[in-house]
């Protein structure tokens, strides 16, 4: 991590939140900033600073691909409305080249989609070698809403933590990072947001009447996404939980989460496959 960066952390991001068994989701605080000790505007200028640090990577990334390096970078976003993941989209993932990024986002199953496997359908949008691929949402839809509005048998669902770590343990050894990020936000915070959505004429269609009804299921879904942690965070495919309440804050952990994911792939721009010097004699030339 850079000197200015690491100023403002007394615990890199990667540590701060990580997930940790001893720390229950209902007992999580949304409006906590977990490692980081400056303040909004400290924040937002590190962001910018940051998110010219991601760019960079990202564009290693994305040239190495395009020389046949067949790694990959997969952020998975998962989180209650209103946590910010369509932001995190935007304003993260907007610092990068967007020919670098393969982004998907997982509804309520298709027709089609019900009629396969619940991985047939991630399988078909993972990213592509030298790709930064986003999730908004994902396969661990299938143990949170699956398993709240209990719409297939616990048998089931209760098998798929077991089918997750292996095919996330298979991608991992294909070459894929995995950043996985449980996005919450607090009640109160949601309430405000929904509001917002209401009394703003160009938010109307980003609110749903259903994210009212989910709002009563919150005890169901702090059960499930903590057995969902408990689950599926591996050494190989750890989750992060970040609190969302501030924005500011939850963008820039999750930009250090993708800045120490491609560090740790210690790239290097791709090598001339043409004789450099001819080249620059023929361009003179010409």
């Amino acid at each position: 991590m850079a000197d200015d960066a690491r100023g403002f952390w007394k615990t890199p991001a990667a540590l701060a939140v990580r997930a940790n068994p001893d720390q229950p989701v209902a007992e999580l605080e949304c409006n906590g900033t977990p490692g980081f000790v400056g303040d909004k505007a400290d924040g937002l200028r590190l962001f910018e600073e940051r998110g010219a640090v991601l760019s960079s990577l990202q564009e290693k990334l994305y040239a190495n691909g395009r020389s046949g390096d067949r790694r990959s970078v997969l952020l998975v976003l998962q989180g209650m409305d209103t946590a910010g993941k369509g932001g995190m989209v935007r304003h993260v993932i907007g610092h990068v080249d967007p020919q670098g990024v393969d982004h998907a986002a997982f509804g309520v199953p298709t027709a089609e989609e019900k009629r396969h496997h619940f991985l047939w359908r991630i399988n078909r949008a993972l990213p592509r070698g030298g790709q930064l691929g986003v999730f908004d949402r994902s396969h661990y839809e299938d143990v949170l809403v699956v398993r709240v509005h209990d719409l297939v048998p616990e048998e089931i669902w209760t098998g798929r933590y077991d089918e997750i770590n292996q095919f996330e343990k298979e991608l991992v050894l294909a070459g894929t990072t995995l950043v996985k990020v449980a996005m919450f936000v607090s009640l109160d915070e949601q309430k405000s947001r929904l509001r917002e959505r209401l009394e703003r004429r160009d938010k109307y269609w980003k609110y749903n009447p259903s994210d009212v009804d989910e709002r009563q299921l919150w005890p169901a879904y702090q059960e499930a996404y903590q057995a969902m942690l408990d689950k599926t965070s591996t050494d190989y495919a750890p989750w992060y939980v970040v609190p969302c309440d501030r924005k500011w804050y939850s963008r820039i952990a999750v930009t250090e989460l993708l800045i120490d994911a491609l560090e740790k792939l210690d790239l290097d721009w791709p090598t001339a496959t043409f004789d450099i010097d001819a080249e620059k004699r023929r361009l003179a030339e010409s």
